[in-house]
């Protein structure tokens, strides 16, 4: 469903995401379920909360070693921070 929805985005109204799990081969009398009663709510709302928290606006979003990292790095940017970290780890 995830790859779905980006693909799709911004269409995300209640049919369009209805017509995307019958494209997916889901349970669609479960699913409408889970979107009316908003099964699942309050754990998104904690995660948003989290993602609040910690300043966290876009994704994807790593901490190494306390240091936030937002947004796509390659793989470089990732080395040099981790080696950075292993360095500082040894003079103390």
């Amino acid at each position: 469903m995830h790859d779905l929805l980006i693909k799709r985005s911004p269409r995300l109204d209640r049919e369009s995401l209805i017509g995307y799990a019958k494209e997916l081969n889901m349970d669609i009398n479960k699913f409408i379920e889970a979107i009316d009663k908003q099964k699942g709510a309050s754990i998104i709302e904690r995660d948003l909360n989290l993602a609040k928290e910690l300043d966290l606006y876009i994704t994807p979003a790593f901490y190494i070693n306390g240091i936030k990292v937002l947004g796509v790095r390659d793989k470089e940017y990732f080395k040099e921070i981790i080696f950075k970290e292993l360095e500082n780890a040894k003079k103390k």
